[in-house]
């Protein structure tokens, strides 16, 4: 597995992102190659508020640990090369040992959005605008206090 993970701050952008793959259409129930975006479970709960409340399925298949510390969003192949959003970590899979059915994929992990109900993988471009909204949301919610 390759992980990509960026420390420098840069402004979440729709544009900056990956179009999604023709793999990103497919039901991840065939076990095909998908990349992974971890971020942390306060920021990754907000993500999925926001895309949930978007137009149509803008969120694919979310795993969660079981400490309740990170999320895992299912992205499509290739997203890994690209992927610099400050604060998460993206991690190809090619497929080894991910496979994407009823059964968590990783030992300690299970589906906050299991495939079947969640049936496509979650474009990038939308993921990074959702993870950029959410941090604004969480910093001012913060600075209330």
């Amino acid at each position: 597995m390759e992980t990509s993970q960026s420390g420098v701050a840069r402004t979440p952008s729709a544009a900056g992102g990956r179009a999604p793959s023709a793999e990103c259409g497919a039901p991840p129930g065939d076990g095909g190659p998908c990349d992974l975006v971890t971020v942390g479970s306060r920021q990754g709960l907000e993500a999925v508020d926001i895309l949930r409340r978007g137009a149509g399925d803008a969120v694919g298949p979310v795993l969660h640990d079981d400490g309740g510390h990170t999320l895992g969003f299912v992205v499509p192949p290739g997203t890994a090369a690209a992927w610099d959003l400050p604060g998460s970590t993206c991690t190809e899979t090619d497929g080894r040992g991910m496979r994407l059915n009823p059964e968590p994929p990783v030992e300690g992990s299970d589906w906050l959005l299991p495939p079947g109900e969640a049936d496509l993988a979650t474009d990038p471009a939308v993921l990074r605008a959702a993870l950029g909204e959410a941090a604004r949301i969480i910093e001012a919610a913060d600075s209330c206090r």
